[in-house]
């Protein structure tokens, strides 16, 4: 038995940027990014060797949440492109029409509800699957117990992984984005610290409040020492407000789910699925499920 948590916001991105042809609805609307999020979703759940016995998907919806009120600059919905903005109420019916649990998230973020869940449940599944490539979900990780998945580039990340990916525990990640930022949740970090000398510092200490003040006192010399020492000091307080930004929920509220019992793949609603295909104008995907619900 298996936990698979799949982070729609991600999929549906990746999609509607793909190479793949685009789409236009009957109704004239252009869903392109909602047939590929459904596309992909059929081949992860088709898949063997994955084996989904338990699944959700989350999405961030509205994107904000109660980071941006912490930082102004933390990514929001700006210059997300409309056609693909007006997708996300969609997106969220497509998941559903493949039977599979929506987690839509408001104040809590979807990387928030991929945490909740892997915490509450790892003790009761084989494995936990986070089907994502953010840096940010590497502090979720645990061993081989739970563990990331790239599926583009077909990855699999495991505690080891983590380490050698980016120097760091996954318990350091969020101290690491915090000193080396991340474009991708518009957390700007540190002047002047890059992933080495992050990673190095952190290699050795651990967490922010570990490191020392004096950079004479380091027990490892990234280039720059007593240049990065001196930003260290004099932006403590926003570090540990940039690490407060990338430190993951692990008590979010997860809409519709009380147990591991509901997020149960039983197979695709045949009835919900073809309308909706119907209603989308597709022919191709509308044949494609494998396994329908009883």
């Amino acid at each position: 038995m298996r936990l698979h948590l799949v982070d729609g916001t991600y999929e549906l991105y990746r999609a509607h940027f793909s190479p793949r042809p685009g789409h236009t609805a009957p109704d004239g609307k252009d869903v392109k990014a909602t047939v590929g999020l459904m596309s992909s979703l059929l081949a992860l759940l088709h898949d063997a060797a994955e084996g989904v016995t338990h699944v959700a998907v989350a999405f961030d919806n509205p994107i904000r949440s109660f980071r941006n009120a912490l930082f102004a600059g933390y990514k929001s919905d700006e210059g997300v492109p409309p056609e693909l903005h007006a997708q996300f109420d969609l997106a969220e019916e497509a998941v559903r029409a493949l039977g599979v649990r929506v987690w839509s998230m408001k104040e809590q973020e979807a990387d928030d509800a991929l945490a909740t869940a892997a915490a509450r449940w790892a003790g009761e599944v084989e494995q936990v699957r986070l089907l994502t490539p953010d840096k940010d979900l590497g502090q979720c990780v645990r061993g081989k117990k739970v563990v990331q998945v790239d599926r583009r580039q077909e990855k699999e990340i495991d505690e080891d992984g983590v380490r050698a990916k980016l120097g760091v525990s996954p318990a350091s990640v969020p101290d690491l984005l915090a000193l080396m930022g991340d474009d991708a949740d518009g957390i700007p970090g540190l002047p002047g610290f890059g992933e080495k000398g992050a990673s190095a510092l952190l290699g050795a200490y651990g967490h922010l409040e570990a490191i020392p003040a004096d950079a004479s006192e380091w027990k490892v010399r990234p280039r720059g020492a007593e240049k990065l020492a001196a930003t260290l000091r004099e932006h403590r307080e926003d570090a540990l407000l940039y690490r407060r930004l990338a430190t993951l929920v692990t008590d979010a509220p997860l809409p519709g789910t009380a147990s591991l019992a509901d997020l149960e793949w039983a197979g695709v609603p045949q009835g919900l699925y073809e309308a909706l295909c119907d209603r989308l104008g597709l022919t191709t995907l509308k044949r494609r499920p494998k396994r329908w619900a009883a």
